[in-house]
């Protein structure tokens, strides 16, 4: 999409922007991803709220879990600020339901949105790596949805991204505006409800958390290929 066409497209009221961003996003993926989900079928059924959390290769991921999920999950998604900062970007960031959080600090403010909104019986949907992996292999998650899903008691499904980072390659120079769609296959794979560990009587808070976090990335890299997995490998 030229970059004055999303200008364009920003700009327009409400109830012209939803159904005319919904049609581009729709038709964008329809034309050039080769998707197949797997497992969807699986939690249909699973009553809310849900806290999804995925692997994050694209700027095209939050997309692709809006067009699967929005029809009979309507979640919101967690996003960093500066996807506002840039036309492209901001077309998804005004269609989807979100929660804008700061990168890199813990935003309390964003935090408590989050937990009141799944409290609320909203499902969501949270990237915990925090940021795109730049060599499609998992890296170490933020601590943020330990206690996000501890404090809402939301249940926790995981899903896994193949092949994103070819639908929407990040942009070397950091330019997002300067991304587009590429004809790629994407596989999207969900698992069940994360059970986690129970805390052992004497057990640190802080080894406990850290032992949750990594049971919830693991449910992710545990449908990926070995190669995705990174530093949950």
């Amino acid at each position: 999409m030229k970059p004055w066409v999303a200008k364009f497209i920003v700009g327009l009221p409400d109830f012209i922007f939803k159904p005319v961003s919904r049609s581009i996003v729709r038709g964008l993926i329809k034309k050039h991803a080769n998707l197949t989900i797997e497992g969807l079928e699986d939690i249909m059924g699973t009553e809310g709220p849900i806290i999804f959390i995925g692997n994050h290769l694209s700027n095209a991921d939050g997309l692709l879990a809006y067009y699967i999920l929005e029809e009979h999950f309507d979640p919101y998604f967690i996003a960093g600020e500066k996807l506002d900062g840039d036309t492209m970007t901001s077309i998804g960031m005004r269609l989807v339901k979100n929660v804008k959080i700061k990168p890199n600090s813990a935003d309390k403010e964003a935090l408590k949105s989050i937990i009141s909104k799944a409290k609320d019986g909203n499902n969501i949907v949270i990237f915990p790596e925090g940021t795109r992996s730049r060599t499609g292999q998992m890296i170490e998650a933020k601590k943020g949805i330990t206690l996000i899903a501890r404090m809402s008691k939301a249940k926790v499904i995981p899903f896994a991204i193949v092949g994103s980072e070819n639908l929407m390659p990040i942009n070397k120079d950091g330019n997002m505006g300067a991304e587009k769609f590429c004809d790629a296959d994407v596989t999207i794979k969900f698992g069940k409800p994360v059970e986690v560990p129970k805390r052992e009587k004497d057990e640190d808070r802080g080894a406990y958390e850290e032992k949750v976090l990594t049971t919830y990335m693991k449910s992710i890299a545990n449908m990926l290929p070995e190669e995705y997995r990174g530093y949950y490998k």
